[in-house]
Formats: C-alpha cells, structure tokens, sequence
C-alpha cells in the first residue's frame, strides 16, 4: 500500500479561495520614496488644493513620476491618504464637544478651528467640498462621519437657544466652507479671519451683534 505523500514543510502556504494573499512589505527604499511622497504632497496640497498635478509632486519629492504612480495610481489615492487623517482628527474633535456644558459655545469653538486651519490649508476645503475630484472610498465615509458630528453640535445649540433654529447641517457646511475660501486670499491678516468669523457667529445666533469678541480674543 502506498503512503500518501505529505506536503513539504517549506512549501509556500496558499490563501483560501477567495481571500486575497496579503500585500508584499515594501523594501526600506520604497518606503522611503513613499514617505518623501506623501510629505510633498502634503505640502502641495494644502497650498493649491486638487489642482496640483501628480507630476508636480514627483518633481517636489524628488523621484519619478512613475514612482509616484506605483504607490498612487490616481490623484485620488493620493490625496485620500495625505488628508484622511487630518479629517479623522476633525472627527474626534467634534465628537468630544457634544458633551460639553455650554453647547452654543461648542459649536463656535469648532467653527472657529475649522475656519481658521481651512482659510491656511486649501486641501481641507477640496476635502469637505469634493471640488475637482471624485473623492469616494474611505475618505467619503470619514466626511460624511465628520457631517454626522457637525450636526449634533448644532442641534445641541439649537435646542440650548444658543443659535438659530431655521439653519441645518448644509447650510452651516456651505457657509464654513465658504468662509475658507474668503479667508485664504488673506492668509495672513488673523484680524480679517476674525472679523469674518464674529460676522458668522452673530448670523447663527440670530441675535443683537457682538463685534466685543475680536478685542476679546
């Protein structure tokens, strides 16, 4: 009678049917070239927003475009894994204010942030907004997460009275958003951005003015 045959211990394992096999490691000179990827574009990003092509960042990074395009095939990928995180962190900072006592003064608190980093950084206004790319995949669900905090915050201060009752989640999104296009043609004038944020809260109270918050602050 024969032995059955058993497989050899140094056979390579093969993944069950179905299953993808897992991602190679990359070797330490390509995780360098990703690395010096990413922080170009980082930096070109939150300076011209979509627009900048992949090539540009190849040239800012110092390697080829066709680096660039072997760990980013699309602008889309490469623009989800420089930002996905900065809105995440957006996430949890909305998150951790709906608890907080003074619900009216959250919400501004908040509002103040965004205005302020997305009037210096245009990626974050490309993010929230889509402009000029189909952002889907993981950075979609991670904006609509950040939508879904924003919107507790409001509701929060709507019900304290704290602000106007006749505004939703895309209004308040609409006009943040374009508040960061009117603070980035003065990126250095903070007293502008503060004005122009005084101006916003006093419209979402619906309430007599304010201006006293810029001396304020």
């Amino acid at each position: 009678m024969n032995a059955k045959k058993l497989p050899s211990a140094t056979a390579p394992a093969t993944p069950p049917s179905g299953t993808a096999a897992p991602p190679a490691p990359l070797r330490a000179d390509a995780r360098r070239n990703r690395a010096r990827v990413l922080k170009a574009a980082q930096d070109a990003f939150a300076a011209e927003g979509l627009a900048v092509p992949l090539d540009e960042i190849a040239r800012r990074a110092g390697v080829g475009a066709g680096t660039v395009y072997r760990h980013f095939p699309t602008k889309e990928a490469l623009f989800e894994a420089v930002i996905l995180s900065r809105v995440q962190e957006y996430v949890v900072a909305a998150r951790e204010l709906i608890t907080a006592q003074d619900p009216g003064e959250a919400l501004f608190t908040f509002i103040r942030r965004m205005i302020h980093e997305g009037g210096v950084k245009k990626d974050l206004a490309d993010a929230l907004t889509g402009a000029g790319i189909d952002v889907t995949g993981a950075l979609s669900g991670v904006t609509r997460e950040l939508d879904d905090a924003i919107e507790s915050l409001l509701t929060r201060a709507q019900e304290a009275g704290a602000v106007r009752g006749d505004i939703g989640i895309a209004e308040l999104m609409t006009i943040i958003t374009s508040a960061f296009l009117a603070t980035r043609a003065h990126v250095d004038d903070i007293e502008l951005h503060q004005r122009v944020v005084v101006v916003i809260l006093d419209g979402l109270r619906g309430g007599p003015a304010r201006t006293d918050e810029i001396s304020a602050r």
